[in-house]
C-alpha cells in the first residue's frame, strides 16, 4: 500500500515540464516578472541577463549598473517598484508558438511622485526556454 503514493507522486512529478537538468521551465510571464524584477527590484544586471537574448545581454553589459539600465535601455527609471502582467497575446495554444508579445504594468516613484507605466517585450521559444529578444518602443505613457 505504500507504493501507491509514492507512484501518484512520480506521476504528478512527470506533469510538469523541465529542461534536461530537472529544472522547471519558466512561462513568458514569468520570465517577463523575472528579468524587470532583477532590474527595479534586486538591481541586478547579472541576474537580469539569464531572461534576455546575446543581443540585449551586450547591450546591458555597455550600462552594468541597473539604474542606467532603467534609464538607456528601457527609458524608465523607478524606484519602489511593484509589477504585473498587464497583457500577454498568447492562449490556450502557446504550446504552438514560438514568439510571444508581453506588457508588463510597473507602479513606483518616478522623482518622488507616484507613477504607472508599461513596457511591451517580445520573447521567443528557444528549444524549451523562453527568452527577451526584443523591448519594444513605448507610444505613451501613464501618470499616477
Amino acid at each position: 500500500m505504500r507504493v501507491l503514493p509514492f507512484f501518484l507522486l512520480l506521476i504528478l512529478s512527470a506533469c510538469g515540464q523541465s529542461d534536461e537538468f530537472g529544472e522547471a521551465q519558466l512561462t513568458p510571464e514569468q520570465v517577463s516578472l523575472g528579468f524587470f524584477e532583477a532590474i527595479y527590484v534586486d538591481r541586478d544586471v547579472d541576474k537580469a541577463k539569464k531572461f534576455v537574448s546575446a543581443d540585449i545581454q551586450e547591450i546591458m553589459d555597455h550600462y552594468h549598473i541597473a539604474s542606467a539600465v532603467q534609464r538607456h535601455v528601457l527609458g524608465l527609471s523607478m524606484k519602489q517598484v511593484t509589477m504585473s502582467i498587464d497583457e500577454i497575446d498568447i492562449d490556450f495554444f502557446r504550446k504552438f508558438t514560438d514568439d510571444v508579445t508581453v506588457v508588463v504594468k510597473m507602479q513606483g516613484l518616478k522623482g518622488g511622485r507616484d507613477w504607472i507605466d508599461d513596457r511591451t517585450i517580445r520573447l521567443h521559444k528557444i528549444g524549451n526556454t523562453w527568452v527577451i529578444v526584443e523591448i519594444l518602443t513605448e507610444k505613451g505613457r501613464i501618470e499616477g
